[in-house]
């Protein structure tokens, strides 16, 4: 079970944890098999209506939980050979943002994505998740060595934003975020992007330029932290629900306005709940997303990224 629970989730968290004792039993004596069977049943009956109702701000919460399945997490659980490369070559190592080459269903692909730590000592090791200019300018070196060496892309955005703090903003956080939106654009090879929880302001969108945008099914992608939106707009960051209604910024309304392409299920609870199980469910969704592009030129490839993100706040009347 989850270190970490919410007040709304508990009654789902109980029950999943009485159907992993269960299951264990049923392993080694099948006459629990049918308990096992109705109480998984009533577990996922439980889940959909209790997540069915809930408001943007906890799909926000969930989208933040702190055992929630990070971007090595999954690199741990879908890919091979996993060779991570360090530093951007001009200043230092950013730790909020891993990135390497590994191998994905027998093929070499290049991986990018913003990690979150576990306990104190690791979130200040990878700054809560908050890149400063260096981890950008280490994903634009990825993008270029993928589309030297003709690699598709996969990237996993968990972030509340880029680090705001004054030396990031010495050292040009501003340009590398845009440098970074330009690397994705003219990259001539296939590239998908995830969320995976949280997507927050430009530090998320310098990894989102993508032929395809993927969202776990309780992640969040927003110019902005309801919080914060609350605190500019009301002078009263106790209004982050009513602001993070207003964002439209859950799955659901990601997916209606056409900023993502799919919402990929979780786990009855919760990705948090069985890191596995999410694993599974993202690969699925990955291999076929990543298959589908392979029919696509290079030039055909620059143009579908174009036109996918020129079709944005477009409108019919």
């Amino acid at each position: 079970m989850a270190a970490f629970v919410l007040p709304f989730e508990r009654p789902v968290v109980d029950l999943v944890e009485k159907v992993r004792e269960l299951r264990a039993l049923a392993a080694s004596d099948q006459r629990f098999e049918p308990e096992l069977a109705r109480l998984e049943e009533k577990t996922s009956r439980l889940a959909r209506e209790i997540f069915a109702d809930l408001t943007p701000m906890q799909k926000v919460q969930l989208s933040r939980h702190a055992s929630r399945p990070y971007t090595l997490d999954y690199v741990k659980r879908l890919f091979t050979d996993f060779d991570e490369l360090k530093g951007d070559r001009r200043f230092a190592e950013d730790a909020a943002i891993v990135a390497g080459l590994a191998t994905y269903h027998g093929r070499s692909v290049v991986l990018v994505g913003h990690q979150k730590g576990r306990g104190t000592k690791e979130n200040m090791k990878r700054n809560f998740g908050m890149p400063n200019p260096e981890g950008y300018r280490k994903a634009i070196r990825m993008y270029e060595l993928a589309d030297k060496f003709n690699l598709p892309i996969l990237t996993f955005i968990d972030t509340p934003g880029a680090y705001p703090g004054i030396g990031a903003e010495e050292r040009g956080q501003s340009e590398a975020i845009g440098a970074s939106l330009a690397a994705m654009a003219r990259a001539r090879v296939p590239i998908i992007a995830t969320i995976i929880g949280e997507g927050g302001s430009g530090g998320a969108l310098a990894l989102g330029v993508a032929n395809r945008v993927l969202v776990l099914e309780f992640g969040c992608y927003s110019v902005i932290t309801p919080e914060g939106c609350a605190a500019i707009l009301w002078k009263d960051g106790s209004r982050a629900d009513e602001a993070a209604a207003r964002l439209k910024i859950t799955a659901p309304d990601l997916l209606q306005l056409g900023v993502v392409d799919l919402v990929v299920d979780e786990p009855t609870g919760g990705a948090h709940q069985d890191h596995d199980d999410a694993a599974v469910r993202l690969d699925r969704a990955l291999w076929s997303q990543l298959t589908a592009l392979d029919g696509l030129s290079p030039d055909e490839l620059v143009d579908d990224r174009y036109k996918r993100f020129r079709a944005l706040g477009t409108f019919v009347a």
